[in-house]
């Protein structure tokens, strides 16, 4: 089947603007296809059903954001430019993302998205580590700082991204996403020694 197919690709980018705005339960397979103007027969040429369309749109957005990091990684820019650039491409990646969504596809394990969505998750990160050992290794993060540390506050990060009582002191989730974001990285940047 090639998946490179107009309607192939239709199907994921109205599945991904739909769960981000209304989450994984509230959307239909039959909007999906209103919104990507093609079949129900179309849809089903390409998934069985909605739960991997949603695995696959969330396959996508990890891998789409592994390559732009490394790209930003890989560049020649100070550390800070860096960083900057980390939190913006967090940012487009978390741009419209509703409750409903960060509800559904963190919180509920009976819809057989959390399995997947742990199992992507521990993949990514490991090439991320990968990167940030890279990049100690080119003096661009601190050279004692343990990148595998990450790994463990981004698990917490998920736990906090879930805690409705947190999500309440912002106005949506992306906003409290990017100020842990930045709390997060801005940590990392080599400093300078004392004389």
């Amino acid at each position: 089947m090639e998946r490179k197919n107009k309607k192939y690709e239709d199907i994921l980018i109205a599945a991904r603007e739909m769960f981000w705005k209304y989450g994984f339960k509230r959307v239909t397979i039959e909007e999906i296809c209103m919104q990507a103007r093609v079949s129900k027969m179309t849809f089903y040429k390409f998934f069985p059903n909605k739960l991997e369309v949603a695995r696959e749109v969330f396959d996508r957005e990890a891998f789409k954001g592994v390559l732009e990091f490394r790209k930003i990684m890989e560049s020649t820019e100070s550390a800070a430019d860096k960083i900057s650039r980390i939190l913006l491409l967090k940012l487009q990646g978390t741009n419209d993302i509703s409750r409903e969504f960060i509800s559904d596809f963190y919180n509920n394990p009976d819809l057989g998205l959390k399995d997947h969505i742990e199992q992507t998750t521990i993949s990514t990160w490991q090439q991320i580590i990968n990167d940030f050992k890279k990049a100690q290794e080119n003096g661009v993060i601190r050279k004692d700082f343990r990148p595998e540390l990450i790994w463990y506050l981004a698990q917490k990060m998920m736990e906090m991204i879930s805690d409705d009582s947190l999500l309440k002191l912002y106005k949506n989730p992306q906003e409290m996403i990017m100020e842990l974001a930045a709390f997060f990285m801005y940590g990392m940047i080599p400093q300078k020694e004392s004389k």
